[in-house]
Protein backbone atom coordinates (compact mmCIF):
# COMPACT_ATOMS: atom_id res chain seq x y z
CA UNK A 1 0.00 0.00 0.00
CA UNK A 2 1.61 3.27 -1.02
CA UNK A 3 1.63 6.15 1.22
CA UNK A 4 -1.37 8.40 1.02
CA UNK A 5 0.02 10.92 2.89
CA UNK A 6 3.49 12.60 2.86
CA UNK A 7 5.70 15.64 4.22
CA UNK A 8 3.50 17.85 1.84
CA UNK A 9 0.74 17.14 3.52
CA UNK A 10 -1.63 16.16 0.98
CA UNK A 11 -4.05 13.15 1.23
CA UNK A 12 -3.32 11.14 -2.17
CA UNK A 13 -6.32 8.60 -1.70
CA UNK A 14 -8.88 8.58 -4.40
CA UNK A 15 -11.95 9.37 -2.33
CA UNK A 16 -14.91 11.47 -2.41
CA UNK A 17 -14.62 14.81 -0.59
CA UNK A 18 -18.15 15.98 -2.42
CA UNK A 19 -18.74 18.45 0.70
CA UNK A 20 -15.60 19.61 1.12
CA UNK A 21 -15.30 20.72 -2.72
CA UNK A 22 -18.89 22.27 -2.58
CA UNK A 23 -17.59 24.04 0.57
CA UNK A 24 -14.39 24.96 -0.87
CA UNK A 25 -16.06 26.37 -3.86
CA UNK A 26 -18.83 27.85 -2.12
CA UNK A 27 -16.58 29.84 0.43
CA UNK A 28 -14.30 30.76 -3.10
CA UNK A 29 -17.13 32.64 -4.33
CA UNK A 30 -18.08 34.97 -1.02
CA UNK A 31 -14.63 36.41 -1.41
CA UNK A 32 -15.55 36.63 -4.87
CA UNK A 33 -18.51 38.53 -4.25
CA UNK A 34 -16.74 40.34 -1.24
CA UNK A 35 -14.21 41.96 -3.58
CA UNK A 36 -16.60 43.08 -5.74
CA UNK A 37 -18.97 44.59 -3.03
CA UNK A 38 -15.75 46.93 -2.50
CA UNK A 39 -15.13 48.35 -5.93
CA UNK A 40 -18.51 48.20 -7.27
CA UNK A 41 -20.58 49.19 -4.62
CA UNK A 42 -18.10 51.94 -2.49
CA UNK A 43 -17.58 48.64 -0.09
CA UNK A 44 -13.78 50.30 0.49
CA UNK A 45 -15.14 53.62 1.52
CA UNK A 46 -17.90 51.96 3.88
CA UNK A 47 -15.31 49.93 5.46
CA UNK A 48 -13.19 53.32 5.75
CA UNK A 49 -15.88 54.97 7.66
CA UNK A 50 -15.50 52.36 10.64
CA UNK A 51 -11.98 53.66 11.15
CA UNK A 52 -12.68 57.52 10.20
CA UNK A 53 -10.17 56.68 7.12
CA UNK A 54 -11.42 58.07 3.36
CA UNK A 55 -10.58 54.75 1.91
CA UNK A 56 -11.16 54.71 -2.01
CA UNK A 57 -10.58 52.81 -5.06
CA UNK A 58 -8.44 55.62 -6.94
CA UNK A 59 -7.11 53.59 -9.78
CA UNK A 60 -10.78 51.59 -10.97
CA UNK A 61 -9.69 50.34 -14.77
CA UNK A 62 -6.91 48.15 -12.94
CA UNK A 63 -9.04 47.52 -10.16
CA UNK A 64 -11.52 46.17 -12.67
CA UNK A 65 -8.91 44.09 -14.48
CA UNK A 66 -8.15 42.62 -11.23
CA UNK A 67 -11.06 41.43 -10.21
CA UNK A 68 -11.79 40.08 -13.62
CA UNK A 69 -8.58 38.03 -12.52
CA UNK A 70 -10.27 36.94 -9.55
CA UNK A 71 -13.51 35.52 -11.79
CA UNK A 72 -10.81 33.91 -14.03
CA UNK A 73 -9.26 32.31 -11.21
CA UNK A 74 -12.79 31.26 -9.53
CA UNK A 75 -13.65 29.42 -12.36
CA UNK A 76 -10.52 27.64 -13.29
CA UNK A 77 -10.64 26.37 -9.24
CA UNK A 78 -13.92 24.99 -9.91
CA UNK A 79 -12.87 23.27 -13.34
CA UNK A 80 -9.64 21.65 -10.54
CA UNK A 81 -12.17 20.66 -8.06
CA UNK A 82 -14.93 18.98 -9.94
CA UNK A 83 -13.31 17.77 -13.21
CA UNK A 84 -9.78 17.45 -12.65
CA UNK A 85 -9.49 16.46 -9.28
CA UNK A 86 -9.86 13.15 -8.11
CA UNK A 87 -7.75 12.77 -4.69
CA UNK A 88 -9.51 13.20 -1.45
CA UNK A 89 -9.76 17.43 0.13
CA UNK A 90 -9.52 17.77 3.74
CA UNK A 91 -11.05 19.92 5.41
CA UNK A 92 -7.50 21.39 6.83
CA UNK A 93 -6.68 21.85 2.98
CA UNK A 94 -9.69 23.98 2.40
CA UNK A 95 -9.63 26.15 5.05
CA UNK A 96 -5.63 26.56 4.88
CA UNK A 97 -6.35 27.64 1.26
CA UNK A 98 -9.14 29.51 1.39
CA UNK A 99 -7.25 32.16 4.11
CA UNK A 100 -4.35 32.17 1.28
CA UNK A 101 -6.74 33.30 -1.31
CA UNK A 102 -8.35 35.51 0.73
CA UNK A 103 -4.86 37.18 1.08
CA UNK A 104 -3.83 37.45 -2.32
CA UNK A 105 -6.82 38.10 -4.29
CA UNK A 106 -8.15 41.10 -1.74
CA UNK A 107 -5.00 42.03 -1.55
CA UNK A 108 -3.59 42.49 -4.83
CA UNK A 109 -6.70 44.01 -5.76
CA UNK A 110 -6.43 46.99 -2.91
CA UNK A 111 -3.06 47.10 -3.66
CA UNK A 112 -3.51 47.67 -7.58
CA UNK A 113 -6.79 49.23 -7.35
CA UNK A 114 -4.66 52.14 -5.71
CA UNK A 115 -5.71 51.88 -2.09
CA UNK A 116 -1.91 52.90 -0.89
CA UNK A 117 -1.78 55.53 -3.23
CA UNK A 118 -2.93 58.64 -4.35
CA UNK A 119 -2.98 58.38 -7.99
CA UNK A 120 -3.88 55.79 -11.10
CA UNK A 121 -1.31 54.43 -13.21
CA UNK A 122 -2.02 54.54 -17.27
CA UNK A 123 -1.92 50.99 -18.52
CA UNK A 124 1.75 50.66 -20.22
CA UNK A 125 3.61 47.85 -21.59
CA UNK A 126 4.36 46.29 -18.43
CA UNK A 127 0.98 45.37 -17.75
CA UNK A 128 0.64 43.78 -21.32
CA UNK A 129 3.53 41.83 -20.38
CA UNK A 130 1.88 41.18 -16.94
CA UNK A 131 -1.52 40.13 -18.70
CA UNK A 132 0.49 37.47 -21.37
CA UNK A 133 1.98 35.97 -18.22
CA UNK A 134 -1.11 35.45 -16.53
CA UNK A 135 -3.41 34.20 -19.41
CA UNK A 136 -0.17 31.74 -20.35
CA UNK A 137 0.46 30.38 -16.57
CA UNK A 138 -3.36 29.48 -16.27
CA UNK A 139 -2.87 27.96 -19.78
CA UNK A 140 0.09 25.89 -18.33
CA UNK A 141 -1.62 24.82 -15.61
CA UNK A 142 -5.09 24.09 -16.55
CA UNK A 143 -4.42 22.41 -19.73
CA UNK A 144 -1.68 20.42 -18.74
CA UNK A 145 -3.74 18.87 -16.11
CA UNK A 146 -6.79 18.58 -18.76
CA UNK A 147 -3.90 17.17 -21.18
CA UNK A 148 -3.06 14.94 -18.05
CA UNK A 149 -7.36 14.12 -17.38
CA UNK A 150 -7.78 12.73 -20.83
CA UNK A 151 -5.04 10.13 -20.77
CA UNK A 152 -5.96 8.97 -18.10
CA UNK A 153 -9.24 8.03 -19.28
CA UNK A 154 -8.00 5.30 -21.66
CA UNK A 155 -7.79 2.17 -19.51
CA UNK A 156 -4.67 1.32 -21.25
CA UNK A 157 -3.02 3.88 -19.66
CA UNK A 158 -3.65 2.50 -16.08
CA UNK A 159 -0.84 2.36 -13.83
CA UNK A 160 0.86 4.25 -16.01
CA UNK A 161 3.03 7.65 -15.19
CA UNK A 162 1.87 10.27 -17.88
CA UNK A 163 5.08 11.94 -19.48
CA UNK A 164 3.60 13.66 -22.69
CA UNK A 165 1.84 17.03 -23.95
CA UNK A 166 2.75 19.51 -21.63
CA UNK A 167 4.57 17.27 -19.14
CA UNK A 168 7.34 16.07 -21.29
CA UNK A 169 8.43 20.17 -20.80
CA UNK A 170 8.36 20.06 -16.93
CA UNK A 171 7.85 17.17 -14.68
CA UNK A 172 5.53 19.39 -12.79
CA UNK A 173 4.82 22.39 -15.64
CA UNK A 174 1.73 22.82 -13.87
CA UNK A 175 3.88 24.04 -10.78
CA UNK A 176 5.35 26.51 -13.00
CA UNK A 177 2.21 27.63 -14.72
CA UNK A 178 1.18 29.08 -11.51
CA UNK A 179 4.81 30.18 -10.62
CA UNK A 180 4.18 32.50 -14.16
CA UNK A 181 0.50 33.03 -13.73
CA UNK A 182 0.65 34.72 -9.97
CA UNK A 183 4.37 36.92 -11.14
CA UNK A 184 2.25 38.06 -13.92
CA UNK A 185 -0.79 38.80 -11.41
CA UNK A 186 1.78 40.55 -9.07
CA UNK A 187 3.56 42.55 -11.78
CA UNK A 188 0.01 44.28 -12.51
CA UNK A 189 -0.30 46.04 -9.06
CA UNK A 190 3.02 47.82 -10.27
CA UNK A 191 3.75 47.40 -6.88
CA UNK A 192 7.35 45.14 -6.62
CA UNK A 193 6.69 44.61 -3.27
CA UNK A 194 3.75 41.74 -4.31
CA UNK A 195 6.28 39.97 -5.98
CA UNK A 196 6.98 37.91 -2.95
CA UNK A 197 3.75 35.91 -3.63
CA UNK A 198 5.28 33.90 -6.77
CA UNK A 199 8.93 33.92 -5.04
CA UNK A 200 6.89 32.06 -1.89
CA UNK A 201 4.95 30.49 -4.04
CA UNK A 202 8.59 28.93 -6.20
CA UNK A 203 10.25 28.27 -2.84
CA UNK A 204 7.27 25.83 -1.62
CA UNK A 205 7.31 24.51 -4.93
CA UNK A 206 10.60 23.75 -4.79
CA UNK A 207 11.45 22.77 -1.55
CA UNK A 208 8.16 21.03 -0.34
CA UNK A 209 5.51 20.21 -2.67
CA UNK A 210 8.00 19.00 -5.34
CA UNK A 211 10.07 16.39 -3.39
CA UNK A 212 6.84 15.28 -1.69
CA UNK A 213 5.33 15.06 -4.78
CA UNK A 214 7.83 12.98 -6.29
CA UNK A 215 8.18 10.46 -3.38
CA UNK A 216 4.82 9.63 -3.92
CA UNK A 217 4.87 8.91 -7.79
CA UNK A 218 8.37 7.32 -7.22
CA UNK A 219 6.81 4.64 -5.09
CA UNK A 220 3.96 4.57 -6.70
CA UNK A 221 5.56 4.23 -10.61
CA UNK A 222 8.82 3.19 -9.28
CA UNK A 223 11.20 3.05 -12.86
CA UNK A 224 9.19 4.14 -15.13
CA UNK A 225 8.87 7.63 -12.89
CA UNK A 226 12.85 7.10 -12.74
CA UNK A 227 13.09 7.22 -16.21
CA UNK A 228 10.81 10.24 -16.55
CA UNK A 229 13.13 11.78 -13.67
CA UNK A 230 16.21 11.65 -15.60
CA UNK A 231 15.36 13.12 -18.35
CA UNK A 232 13.06 15.83 -17.92
CA UNK A 233 13.18 19.27 -16.27
CA UNK A 234 11.56 19.65 -12.70
CA UNK A 235 10.16 22.91 -13.07
CA UNK A 236 10.99 25.23 -15.45
CA UNK A 237 11.91 23.77 -18.76
CA UNK A 238 15.04 23.45 -20.22
CA UNK A 239 16.52 25.38 -17.07
CA UNK A 240 15.62 23.47 -13.81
Amino acid sequence: MTSVKNKGGVNRTHQSSFYQKITFSFLHLLILVFSGWLIYFNGITEIGKLFSHNLKIIDPIRANILFACIVLYWLRHNITLFYLLVRKVEWSEVFGLLSFFTLFEIGLLLIGGGLFRDYPIKIDWLDIIACILLLSGSFLNSFSEIQRKWWKRNSANKGHCYTGGLFKYSMHINYFGDVVLFTGWSLFTHCVLTLALPLLMGIMFVFIHIPSLDDYLLNRYGNEFKKYSKKTKKLIPLIY
